[in-house]
């Protein structure tokens, strides 16, 4: 638990997700999580199935009168994306998500809060431990690796599965029911370094940084078309090349591929003469830049500052990449497509197609260069792959990709949405709006496995997440619980 609990409210939801933050969470480190919940649903007598991939299958009997309904999935994962800001002091294999609450809104200090997905354990432990509620009997499947590669959704044995209706608790938008997804894959551009050694006359070690941009979900936040961190560091490395001589010492940017990466850096050395050719044109750059992103990243800045920090960049002192590593480094920055490829023609305001340079990372042996790109069209997808593979051949690199991870199609016939629809214009006198997202949901993975599997994603609001403003509204966990109960309740056959 964490030392100072700031939630004293009446929400289940919400007291369960306070317990559950002290828990490390992140994408691959699931174990522990995985225990806890498995051994509360033991507790209150429900079955657990637990896989070597520490995904769960909880069964809860059906309410009285709810005996000859069927089936209900309630679905959700057990990750977390685990970003902090720079200077914040925190170990996500070990420290507790501290909590920040700001009148309605639920903060973490200084990283992500975990709301995507905390929420949706939270709410499948409230249904555990509620004993009054009405509903089907309910297969609650929460999942692991959610937020790298869907590995758990992947490798689920799905056979144990009887229900063909499924809730997915996983969207961030409350009065908006999702019933359809992007699908996507991650590729990577890889560069063999050849080190040498920096001459005397090239002078001293200074830093290049790219900060101060908002970041987001690299699929539900592409559509404002915030700046890319890798991007832009690139932007700058290849507008100095052109004027001034330097040497590079190495790049880096990014944590995670379905983030927009927030930060930036590269570490060069400069001679006294370059030096003031490179301050102009960052300057310059960065002016240029405040300009472009004024409103969608208006805190955007680029710096040039003395100094190389050498565990950020492999770097040891003296060491700099050969010149035709450096320069085909620059390149891949620079030809690397990234952020919105199209948009949807059939449904307004909705992102088609895009990609994400999400990481950029060096190592003693290579930079790698990682995206994530997405469709609600496999062929887009495989379109996107071709031209980063064509990028490699053309430029030299290595390249490799992951395995595809299919979208979420529509269900015209769906027998769910229809009780979606009506539970929520009762509650709330309005109709939900319906919508497909950009996002990847596990809803394809596990329709593949379960080709007639009749979906719909909804959730409460969640703001800034796989960033370190990630926080949730409290007031919109409360109703939207209240609408799950409803649903639930709607769904007796």
């Amino acid at each position: 638990m964490n030392d100072q609990p700031v939630y004293t409210g009446d929400s289940l939801v919400l007291r369960h997700f306070e317990r559950l933050s002290a828990i490390p969470r992140g994408s691959g480190h699931e174990k522990a999580i995985s225990y806890y919940v498995a051994d509360f649903a033991r507790q209150r007598n429900c079955e657990v199935l637990q896989d070597d991939r520490h995904n769960l299958i909880i069964r809860k009997p059906a309410a009285p009168g709810y005996e000859s309904s069927p089936p209900v999935i309630f679905q959700g994962h057990l990750d977390m994306v685990c970003e902090k800001n720079k200077g914040t002091e925190h170990d996500f294999d070990r420290d507790p998500i501290r909590f920040r609450l700001e009148g309605d809104l639920l903060y973490a200090q200084g990283t992500t809060l975990g709301g995507d997905n905390g929420i949706a354990v939270a709410a499948a432990m409230a249904i555990i431990d509620t004993s009054d509620m009405a509903h089907p009997e309910l297969e609650i499947l929460l999942t692991t690796e959610e937020e790298t590669s869907m590995g758990g959704a992947f490798h689920l044995d799905a056979s144990p599965l009887a229900g063909r209706m499924m809730i997915n608790f996983d969207s961030d938008r409350e009065g908006i029911l999702f019933v359809s997804s992007a699908g996507g894959i991650n590729t990577y551009h890889s560069v063999p370094i050849v080190w040498r050694a920096v001459e005397p006359s090239e002078g001293e070690p200074f830093t290049i940084s790219v900060q101060g941009l908002k970041g987001g979900h690299s699929g539900d936040d592409i559509i404002h078309e915030r700046g890319n961190a890798n991007k832009l560091l690139g932007r700058a490395l290849d507008e100095l090349r052109r004027h001034a001589t330097f040497a590079l010492a190495g790049v880096t940017g990014g944590a995670k591929v379905n983030a927009i990466p927030r930060e930036a850096e590269a570490g060069i050395y400069l001679d006294a003469a370059n030096l003031t050719i490179a301050e102009a044109r960052i300057a310059e750059l960065n002016a240029i830049l405040q300009g472009e992103f004024q409103v969608s990243d208006s805190g955007v800045s680029v710096t040039l500052t003395p100094g190389i920090d050498e565990s950020a960049h492999v770097a040891s002192a003296g060491r700099v990449f050969a010149e035709e590593t450096k320069a085909l480094v620059i390149r891949l920055l620079a030809l690397i497509p990234s952020g919105v490829l199209s948009m949807d023609k059939a449904i307004p305001n909705l992102v088609r197609t895009s990609s994400n340079l999400g990481v950029v990372a060096t190592s003693e042996e290579e930079v790698v260069m990682q995206s994530l790109a997405r469709s609600s069209h496999r062929s887009q997808v495989y379109d996107v792959l071709r031209i980063m593979s064509t990028l490699a051949e053309t430029a030299g690199c290595q390249f490799r990709q992951d395995d595809y991870f299919p979208g979420w199609p529509y269900r015209a016939d769906s027998k769910l949405r229809p009780v979606c629809e009506s539970a929520y214009e009762r509650r709330f006198g309005q109709p939900i709006e319906i919508r497909a997202i950009h996002a990847g949901l596990e809803c394809g993975v596990l329709i593949e496995k379960m080709p007639d599997l009749d979906a719909v994603s909804f959730g409460p609001n969640l703001y800034g997440i796989h960033t370190p403003e990630e926080h949730l509204s409290i007031s919109s966990v409360e109703r939207t619980w209240d609408y799950l109960q409803d649903v639930l309740r709607e769904l007796k056959g």
